[in-house]
């Protein structure tokens, strides 16, 4: 068929023909490319000639082209520009593309071609990334049933096609419930406490609803202010208990769908072996095992749960002492009085900071510190069709001129947007019959609008989102190499957060802020006691928040391991919403999970009638399943990291270049510990996270 999805792309860099893509496109194409990466496997399995590594590993590799292309502009655009449409072809594509995995990961006769290799690796004289693809390509086929019989194989499949529907359904309802949600206020005296670039944020809201007054939703540039400085408790609480308790009940509902998730993980998982979804998963993480991910939890959590308590009490007491009438400090109200109490104690307030913040100058400053650091540079293609009009593209070249990649770049707020930040791929490097294809990386993220009045202004944290997201996207640029399932950001999933953590480090250097944060208005430099200030205040109630990461990290394993599926005492289990809680015959509950889960490391009180699962898309439909301890994992490899930085200077070329040879460019090639150590010279402590946050 003639679309722009099959056909090549005629444009620099075969970039993408957004322009010319339309709904109507995307399920004829996906059959297409399905058919032909069937045809593509069946030519691999038929081959008459004995399996080698590069007639059937290196074959599979490459195999299903036309689907990585299809499916890599459609599943990013489900999230960065959707509709109700989109979300329909989602559904409908979905078991399309589990009976296609399900075509090559349970085909015996290819299986048994890469086995006879994989059996004679030992013979082979393989590159080390052609080890590790062979061994990955063997493990992918073990790890999605291979070795199981016939039925097992058909439940397998079965099993896996209802998963990817409801973790579809799962993504869908948590924006149709964020989007439904909005507090429209046409009483001025209603904005107490907000500072005007909030009101004038919220006041344009409201105009593009065609709305009078202020609008105020749950995406991050207008949630989270509203929390920080509305001085009205009670609509304070309105907001807090709207977004969290997204996707609990109403039609939007989440609640049986976590379930059924986890109880489908679980059987999934051991029908293949293992004793549970963080068993399966692990194996193929840093970690290996849930023991050494339950050893770093208890090593951070022993110290940061008492620090986390006395920051919690020191900040009740002070708000109690400026009229707060609560016996404990409500988690609508934390944001409020954290934010009054830095602002007193350090003087620092985002109000202070956002005028220093200008995103077209942060943009400069972050791709200036990628070129002093690696050489690489940004050169705007306006030529190049974007998916929507706010999306910016650059063509990314290195010091002597080379192509590495297009960055797509995509940062304010839409209907059709997922909230929060991320980064992700259009294309995978890959070398395909001598050809090199470049990536195409791009970062999303949901900063503030410009308004007639004002640029867009960051806050602080939203610059430190900035430099995490653009960490993740060097990984992607700067990935060398031949196998597209090996380069760029196809690592460990606790190995994948190494780059972006280490970049945040910059946003609070004196050095290099005060290359560019200047006055949007007045063009005057950010004060130094200005900047003195923010990295005087770069730890305050850093113990709150390690606690919080690791409580989610805590409710990620509970239900990936014990509680989900658990028997009942007479030995039996129960699937989906029936399991039941061992020793009652009270059907098990998503609260039910949380509680137990989060119940010996609360700071602030359980609310009724909140729920982070409904929510949580990181482990019920963003791949950090069993991983969301990654983040911290990688935080300790990333405090170690970055004291060598310290140690040589942090714009040390040097360093840099060894960071960008041992880590961003390998990625998945070695095994990840190998990498970090000849980086670094050594395996990381925990103890160099808890002492960069001053816990110890």
């Amino acid at each position: 068929m003639d679309s722009p999805l099959l056909t090549p792309s005629t444009l620099p860099f075969g970039a993408p023909r957004f322009d010319l893509i339309r709904t109507e496109h995307w399920k004829p194409a996906f059959e297409a490319a399905i058919a032909a990466g069937k045809a593509e496997v069946d030519a691999i399995a038929a081959n008459p000639e004995p399996p080698t590594f590069a007639n059937t590993v290196e074959a599979l590799e490459f195999a299903g082209a036309a689907l990585d292309r299809v499916s890599g502009l459609f599943f990013n655009l489900l999230e960065a520009e959707s509709d109700d449409a989109m979300q329909q072809i989602a559904e409908e594509v979905s078991p399309l593309l589990t009976e296609y995995e399900m075509y090559v990961s349970l085909n015996e006769t290819l299986f048994a071609r890469v086995r006879a290799v994989y059996d004679g690796r030992d013979a082979l004289e393989l590159a080390p990334d052609q080890r590790k693809l062979l061994e990955e390509s063997y493990k992918g086929f073990t790890r999605s049933g291979a070795l199981l019989g016939p039925e097992d194989k058909k439940t397998y499949a079965a099993w896996e096609e209802e998963l990817s529907l409801l973790e579809l359904k799962f993504g869908k309802n948590v924006l149709d419930a964020t989007n439904a949600f909005s507090l429209e206020i046409t009483d001025e005296a209603e904005l107490e406490g907000l500072p005007q670039y909030v009101r004038d944020a919220a006041e344009q809201a409201a105009r593009e609803k065609d709305r009078p007054g202020w609008r105020f939703d749950l995406s991050h540039p207008s949630y989270v202010p509203f929390l920080q400085f509305s001085a009205r408790a009670d609509l304070r609480e309105k907001m807090w208990r709207a977004f969290n308790a997204r996707a609990l009940g109403g039609p939007s509902d989440n609640r049986d769908i976590c379930l059924k998730i986890t109880d489908l993980r679980r059987k999934i998982a051991q029908l293949l072996g293992y004793a549970d979804w963080a068993a399966y998963e692990l194996e193929e993480r840093m970690a290996k095992h849930i023991g050494a991910v339950r050893k770093l939890l208890d090593e951070l959590m022993a110290p940061s749960l008492p620090a986390a308590r006395r920051e919690v009490a020191e900040l009740l007491a002070y708000a109690q002492q400026h009229g707060y009438a609560e016996a404990q400090m409500q988690p609508w109200d934390f944001p409020y009085w954290s934010e009054r109490f830095r602002a007193e104690h350090y003087a620092l307030s985002d109000e202070q900071l956002k005028p220093y913040f200008r995103l077209e100058d942060c943009i400069a400053a972050v791709f200036g510190l990628a070129t002093r650091l690696y050489g690489v540079q940004f050169v705007p293609r306006t030529d190049l069709p974007g998916y929507h009009p706010d999306v910016r593209i650059y063509d990314v070249q290195d010091a002597d001129g080379r192509h590495l990649a297009l960055f797509y770049a995509d940062f304010f707020p839409r209907a059709g947007k997922r909230s929060g930040a991320w980064m992700t791929n259009f294309r995978e490097l890959a070398l395909r019959g001598g050809v090199e294809e470049r990536p195409l990386v791009s970062i999303v993220t949901n900063f503030s609008k410009p308004t007639p009045d004002a640029p867009s202004l960051l806050t602080h944290d939203e610059l430190t989102t900035l430099l995490h997201e653009f960490g993740h996207a060097l990984h992607g640029m700067l990935a060398e190499g031949r196998y597209p399932s090996l380069t760029g950001t196809n690592v460990a999933r606790d190995f994948v957060e190494l780059p972006s953590q280490l970049m945040e480090n910059w946003g609070f250097e004196p050095e290099w802020l005060h290359t560019f944060a200047r006055h949007w208005q007045t063009g005057e430099p950010i004060p130094d006691a200005l900047v003195e200030r923010l990295v005087a205040a770069r730890n305050y109630h850093a113990a709150y928040f390690q606690v919080r990461q690791l409580r989610f990290g805590l409710l990620d394993l509970a239900w990936h391991t014990e509680i989900p599926g658990q028997a009942g005492d007479d030995g039996s289990s129960f699937a989906g919403s029936d399991r039941r809680i061992s020793g009652s015959d009270r059907r098990i509950s998503v609260l039910d999970v949380e509680a137990r889960a989060l119940a010996d490391c609360a700071v602030l009180p359980d609310i009724p009638g909140s729920c982070i699962s409904t929510s949580f898309h990181h482990i019920f439909d963003g791949g950090y399943s069993a991983g969301y301890y990654s983040y911290k994992w990688a935080e300790v490899l990333e405090a170690d990291a970055f004291s060598l930085f310290r140690e040589r200077g942090i714009f040390d070329r040097a360093t840099a270049a060894s960071f960008r040879e041992n880590v961003l460019s390998k990625g998945g090639s070695e095994d990840e510990a190998l990498l970090y150590r000849r980086f670094r010279g050594h395996d990381p402590d925990p103890k160099a996270l808890l002492k960069k946050l001053e816990i110890i």
